[in-house]
């Protein structure tokens, strides 16, 4: 079990989709360009099947932004979004109410 302590040390923002890209010879992967308010981060997400790239630009989604880069399909992934996944349908978290991108999440 992690403790609250634990979860107290992620640093989850509200960033906007400025630009989504495939990724040449993926299925599933886009490359998203994220502003998290001032800073501008890639994200590498398994999203194909349950968005078109026109439906993610400009959407406002939760970030967590204090993770370890990694590298997946040797692009270099800086962050993770959050989804709730229920077999294969997947829902990005965001927000109901207008809000600055990167503000906190609590």
């Amino acid at each position: 079990m992690a403790s609250f302590d634990d979860f107290k040390k992620l640093d989850m923002k509200i960033g906007e989709v400025l630009s989504v890209e495939h990724v040449p010879n993926a299925d599933k992967l886009y490359v998203l360009q994220v502003d998290l308010g001032g800073k501008q981060i890639q994200l590498v997400a398994g999203l194909k099947q349950a968005y078109k790239e026109d439906e993610l630009k400009g959407k406002r989604i939760v970030v967590v932004t204090n993770l370890d880069p990694v590298t997946i399909r040797g692009i270099r992934s800086e962050g993770m979004l959050l989804a709730a996944v229920e077999g294969d349908d997947i829902s990005l978290l965001t927000v109901d109410r207008p809000i600055a991108v990167g503000a906190g999440v609590a």
